[in-house]
Formats: C-alpha cells, structure tokens, sequence
C-alpha cells in the first residue's frame, strides 16, 4: 500500500548554482531539453550545468542557456573506483544548491547525494527515497502523457507550472553549412528533394519496421525526380542499412556508422522529412523542425512520439505497447504498416511545404 505524503514546496527559494541530470538515451535527452529553458526563465541569473552521459552530452555543446556540460561515459557510473571518485569530487567541487534529477535510477540519486548536491529534487522510484530531499510521486497517469510533461510536471515543487515549451537543439551555421558540402559532394542541389531515412533503433529490434519495406519504399521516392535518400544509422546498424541500400543507385547516400551525432542533426536539420522509428533521430528531427513519418510498434507513442511536428503510424494491435526489445510472437504491430500507406504519409508530409525551425548559436 503506498503511503501519501506531501511534496516539499520549494516555491521562493532562489537557487544560484544548479545541475540538471540528464536522461541517458538521446531521444529521452532531447525531450528532456524544455526543463533547461524552463530553469533558465525561473532563475536567470543561475549558473545551469547539464550532467549526461557522453557522447550524448554533445548534442548540448551549442545550446546557449548552459553554462557548463558535465559529461561522464556510462564506466565512470558503474566500473573502476577512481572513476567513481572523481565523479563525486567534481560533483562536491560544484557545489551546487539544487539538482534535478531525470532519471529514474537508485544510482543518479546516489551520486546527488555523495556529491553533496544541497537539494536533490526526483521522482520518488527504485527505493531512492531516502537519498531525495524533494522526492516527488510520479505521476498516476504517466502512461497516458507525454514523457516531456513528466519532465515538466517535476519542475511543480520549485513553482514552475508545465510550460509550452518544446524540445530544441541548436546548431551552428558551420555546422549546417559542412553538411550542406557533403550532400553537394553527393550531388544534391538547392533543388533537390532530401528524405532522410532512419531504419535502426537502439533499443531493440522490436521497434524497427521491417528492412525489405524501408527498401520498397526507398524504391518508389527514387521514382519522383531529383529525390535524394540519405540513410541514417549507428555502428551496429551498419549491415542492415547496406543492406537496404544494396543497388538502388547513386540518390543513395549510406551515411550509417560514418557520422557524429552532431553531424547527424545537421543533415537532418536540412532533410525535407525523415522517415524513421521510434529512435533518438526522430527527436532530434522534432527538435529540429525537420518533418517526420514515425513508425511505432512495441512502444507507446502517446509517451514517446513526435511532441510536435511528426506523422506518426501505429496499428494499435491488442499487445501494443509491449515495450520488448524482440517480439516474442509475430511481429503484428510491424507487419501491419503498409509500404504504399507509409509512401503516401511521406508525399503529403513534403506536399505540405517548409515549415522548418532550424535554431542556430
């Protein structure tokens, strides 16, 4: 039976010195986003630090409203000793006066607290109870809104109601512009149509519609004129995006396995939709401006779809959301999305024009 208790109001306290745990997958990271801007209007003159995970944490490097990035490697957490002290130094060295914490871990909160940090506001989960000074219930209907408005809801303790503010990454024109050479290096023009294509997802296969589709509807764009397909992936991807791509012809440009994180915001920044999973690239698109069509299958896209700007296709069977990283049966959430309905979703999705928000530094 869980036990009532009321949340520690925060509300009047003016925090000079805080630190944001960051969440360690990069779409949770890029949802999570909205809790700096909403930080830095309540407390402008405060000195913000994002604390993330590398190399997540570099999707931050040009984000004008932080101060300082705390990056770590998931080692440092969980392995050598001296890896752990210096965590907790650097964290006792900060000497921060208020961390929010959004992630769920017993382990981020142990951290909070060996470190010293004065207020270590979280959800209250994984028996970390003890170790949170404004622990706060999560909420009854997490499963039923959007992850962002969880993030957002946390802020209610310090008085800060849930904003409007949406997930953002920024860039550099530089940036932009570099990945602007490599796509004309590949013979893309000012005309051309670019759909980028994303077929992997981190977590599981479970989440991935099915290569031979991606395949055939990588073959019916290449049938519309001066479309170019750039195809995204991480290392373990690699295989399966060579794969899809085997033969299609030179208006595929295979970047899997060959770019930094930062390099792929910026060419997603200038695709014109991205086609994709449930994954990291589809946020980054949302936070981006980039149009998507998003495939769900064994995860809940009232949690974790688009927040804004993105299509998304989910067949909704009787065990969707599983949240399994393989389908244990036969894979009906998947199979049922159609390739000529996901084609038809891109052509209205770039029928609809621009409507880009490319932020720059």
């Amino acid at each position: 039976m869980k036990v009532a208790y009321l949340v520690k109001s925060l509300q009047g306290v003016e925090f000079r010195n805080i630190i944001i745990r960051m969440p360690n997958w990069i779409g949770d990271m890029v949802m999570a986003t909205p809790i700096i801007s909403d930080l830095r209007k309540a407390y402008p003159g405060a000195r913000i630090t994002a604390m993330c995970r590398a190399p997540i944490c570099d999707l931050l490097k040009e984000d004008p409203e932080v101060d300082e990035l705390f990056c770590f490697s998931k080692s440092s957490s969980f392995s050598r000793r001296s890896d752990k002290k210096n965590l907790v130094e650097k964290l006792r060295y900060g000497k921060y006066d208020l961390g929010v914490l959004l992630t769920h871990s017993l382990s981020s909160a142990w951290w909070f607290w060996q470190g010293k940090v004065k207020t270590r506001l979280g959800y209250d989960c994984n028996g970390r109870h003890l170790l949170l000074n404004c622990p706060v219930p999560l909420p009854p209907d997490i499963e039923k809104q959007h992850l962002v408005t969880t993030y957002k809801k946390l802020l209610e303790p310090l008085g800060i109601p849930p904003s409007n503010t949406a997930p953002r990454l920024f860039l550099a024109e530089k940036e932009v512009q570099e990945a602007r050479v490599l796509l004309q290096q590949h013979g893309v023009s000012k005309q051309s149509t670019i759909i980028g294509i994303n077929p992997g997802a981190t977590y599981g296969s479970a989440k991935c519609w099915l290569p031979e589709r991606f395949r055939a509807v990588a073959q019916k764009l290449l049938a519309q004129p001066d479309v170019y397909l750039v195809f995204f992936g991480d290392q373990p991807s690699m295989r399966l995006v060579k794969e899809i791509c085997m033969g299609l012809g030179p208006r595929v440009i295979n970047l899997a396995g060959l770019t930094s994180l930062r390099e792929v915001a910026a060419l997603i920044s200038l695709c014109n939709v991205l086609l994709t999973n449930d994954s990291g690239p589809m946020h980054i698109a949302d936070a981006l401006g980039t149009k998507i069509v998003a495939l769900f299958g064994s995860t809940n896209d009232t949690v974790t779809g688009p927040y804004r700007n993105g299509v998304v296709i989910h067949k909704h069977v009787k065990c969707s959301p599983c949240y399994q990283r393989t389908c244990p049966i036969d894979f009906r959430c998947m199979k049922q999305i159609e390739v000529d309905e996901v084609f038809q979703a891109i052509m209205e999705r770039l029928q609809q024009g621009s409507s880009k928000l490319h932020i720059t530094a």
